[in-house]
């Protein structure tokens, strides 16, 4: 993924929600930090790991009460404006709302069981996902947040939410050859087991 500042025939920020939607297809492709329209451009190989991943959490779910929705679309509200992740899961009604009531058209972070970001180290991206989204994300207390490298092998890190300290604490990254077996805490919990390299497979 990668990150450019977007600057409009209007000049230099502060934007808004209103001026990130006035965008061409309501802003896809950018987020909103502090102010400035951030450009995010994901590559087919960005795209189809964050699309492998929500397969399997898919696959994994016991029964339709949370969704998994990914392709960075889905737009969360934080302390600094609107991100984009590549995979959240939600409850189901949070879904519905959004796609068929269009309210909110921003979810809020707190409905926000997981989120995931794909990541490829030396990106411009890469600071971004590694420390601000940590901080964003515990602040809203998601309980979980994975960030996925692919680069230059494919490996899962975990990040768990202490909702004492409002801080993650992080279990080891589990690469390729080895396996991501974790259970998401919700109404029912869900297990979920697998190779890293499962995510770049064709």
């Amino acid at each position: 993924m990668t990150v450019d500042r977007a600057v409009g025939d209007s000049g230099f920020g502060p934007y808004t929600v209103l001026d990130l939607h006035d965008l061409s297809e309501d802003g896809k492709g950018f987020e909103l930090e502090d102010g400035w329209l951030v450009e995010v451009a994901a590559g087919a190989r960005h795209n189809w790991i964050a699309h492998r991943l929500a397969h399997l959490v898919r696959s994994a779910l016991p029964n339709d009460s949370l969704v998994v929705l990914d392709g960075g679309e889905w737009e969360i509200s934080t302390p600094t404006g609107v991100r984009k992740p590549d995979v959240l899961v939600v409850p189901r009604d949070v879904a519905r709302s959004v796609i068929v009531d269009e309210v909110p058209k921003i979810s809020p972070g707190l409905d926000v069981l997981l989120v995931v970001e794909v990541v490829s180290p030396g990106s411009g991206s890469e600071r971004t996902d590694r420390v601000r989204k940590v901080g964003e994300y515990a602040a809203l207390g998601i309980p979980e947040y994975w960030i996925v490298e692919h680069r230059p092998g494919i490996r899962v890190s975990r990040l768990l939410l202490d909702a004492g300290a409002g801080t993650y604490r992080a279990d080891p990254a589990v690469g390729s050859g080895s396996v991501f077996d974790v259970v998401l805490q919700g109404d029912s919990d869900v297990r979920l087991s697998f190779d890293p390299e499962q995510l770049i497979e064709f």
